[in-house]
């Protein structure tokens, strides 16, 4: 009966177990349910020893981008594949081509690791839609330019759809980790229209590759916060200290930069080789990003909010940035200043969630640590009578991504709070009135 007991005792640990462990890795956001990467190789024609395929990753996240240094791609081959020659991209390394007389393939490792080609790569190395440093807009921000692509010609591989065997552990980083990529399906061969409109012809072949995002797994520790303020209170509540490390002497994570240190220039300059990996300016809260939010003011039927975004990285231009902020107001928002809006909608009706982006040429660039790393806007808002109210921080945002990660916000005990209300006053006094009457009342008994 003792081991029984034990042996139950060690099945539900073991499930609560696999419990934690599936829900730590999620991948789903539920502000973009149904976000993710898909990448699709087309087949578009044979050769004597395999195929030439055009790869694409269509980014279909609503706020999520890849930026520089831009995306990498890698996956394993089936069999022994070689890639003779590329257009569009290009892989890191070579590998050992030394079996190989005369022509050398570009890459003959088992797994490739392929980057976009740079801006102003040569028209005959290009296609549509590749050389962009693999910088990739959001879907929800630009579809137009949320695409990416190569062409791939692969040796050693199968001729036919009998015989070729699509690659697997797909591996895409963009360009840190984070995503998770799912093995390789063939699909229904894509069919591509003709400039004219008048011919429709396909590919040999096609499969899809979905890759998905997990905060958790791309980043253990914060990148930007929020800071809070308003005009009916003069407290200005700041990042939480230490949000996304704590300034220390001698160690990278808690490194900093004094904006008034000599030669800056010389200490920030990496020639672009570890851009993404954020030095900021010491704060308090030493974060990359921060949002502030400040309630501005309150007319008789509307109320007015200023958002500012400061970048702290002295390393990072954010280019194409953009925000998500959750709040039940934006059903009536009226007026957006300097910014770009589209509402979300992640819960079907429920019109609570924005995301905010830059005008092109005039604020979609968000410069690096200085007077210029900042950008800013004022919403305005018609008051609901039925939710409306300045009470227990309504007026603040539920939460704030900034380029899709989840900004942290104060605790909300320490949110900016309306003085005391008219009737609580009016109470008080009545109380200090009655008190004063029956102490003259006793004065009054005793003379």
């Amino acid at each position: 009966m003792g081991l029984l007991r034990i042996f139950s005792s060690t099945l539900l640990l073991l499930f609560l177990l696999s419990c934690f462990t599936f829900y730590s890795t999620d991948a789903f956001d539920p502000l973009d349910p149904n976000g993710n990467i898909t990448i699709k190789w087309d087949v578009i024609n044979w050769t004597p020893d395999g195929y030439v395929a055009v790869v694409t990753m269509y980014n279909f996240q609503q706020y999520r981008h890849i930026q520089v240094p831009g995306w990498t791609l890698g996956w394993t081959w089936a069999k022994k594949e070689v890639i003779w020659s590329m257009m569009g991209g290009q892989t890191t390394e070579q590998g050992d081509c030394s079996k190989f007389k005369g022509n050398i393939p570009h890459c003959c490792k088992k797994n490739p690791t392929v980057v976009d080609m740079m801006p102003g790569t040569p028209y005959n190395q290009q296609i549509a839609n590749c050389c962009k440093g693999g910088v990739i807009n959001s879907w929800g921000q630009d579809p137009a330019t949320a695409v990416s692509s190569f062409q791939v010609s692969v040796g050693a591989a199968g001729t036919t759809n009998k015989t070729v065997r699509v690659p697997k552990n797909f591996t895409l980083r963009a360009p840190g980790p984070g995503y998770t990529c799912g093995p390789a399906k063939i699909v229904k061969p894509t069919k591509f229209v003709s400039a004219d409109g008048r011919r429709v012809t396909q590919a040999m072949m096609t499969w899809n590759v979905t890759c998905t995002f997990s905060q958790f797994l791309a980043q253990k520790t914060p990148t930007c916060c929020v800071s809070l303020s308003s005009f009916y209170n003069d407290t200005i509540v700041p990042c939480p200290t230490c949000t996304c490390g704590c300034q220390s002497n001698g160690t990278q994570r808690g490194s900093c930069i004094d904006p008034e240190t000599p030669h800056l220039a010389s200490v920030v300059s990496d020639h672009g080789k570890t851009n993404y990996v954020p030095l900021v300016q010491c704060t308090s809260h030493m974060c990359p990003i921060r949002i502030h939010w400040h309630v501005k003011l309150n007319y008789k039927e509307y109320w007015r909010v200023k958002i500012t975004i400061t970048n702290f990285n002295y390393r990072m231009n954010y280019t194409q940035w953009n925000l998500v902020v959750q709040h039940p107001n934006f059903d009536n928002l009226t007026t957006l200043f300097s910014f770009n809006y589209k509402s979300l909608n992640p819960y079907g009706s429920i019109n609570d969630t924005a995301m905010l982006w830059g005008v092109k040429f005039y604020n979609d660039l968000l410069m690096q640590a200085g007077p210029s790393g900042n950008v800013q806007s004022e919403l305005l808002f018609r008051k609901d009578a039925s939710t409306f109210t300045f009470e227990k921080g309504w007026a603040f945002p539920h939460r704030i991504y900034f380029n899709g990660d989840n900004c942290v916000m104060p605790p909300p005990d320490a949110y900016p709070y309306l003085p005391n209300a008219g009737p609580q006053w009016e109470v008080s006094l009545i109380k200090l009135v009655v008190t004063l009457m029956s102490s003259m009342a006793v004065v009054l008994v005793y003379i």
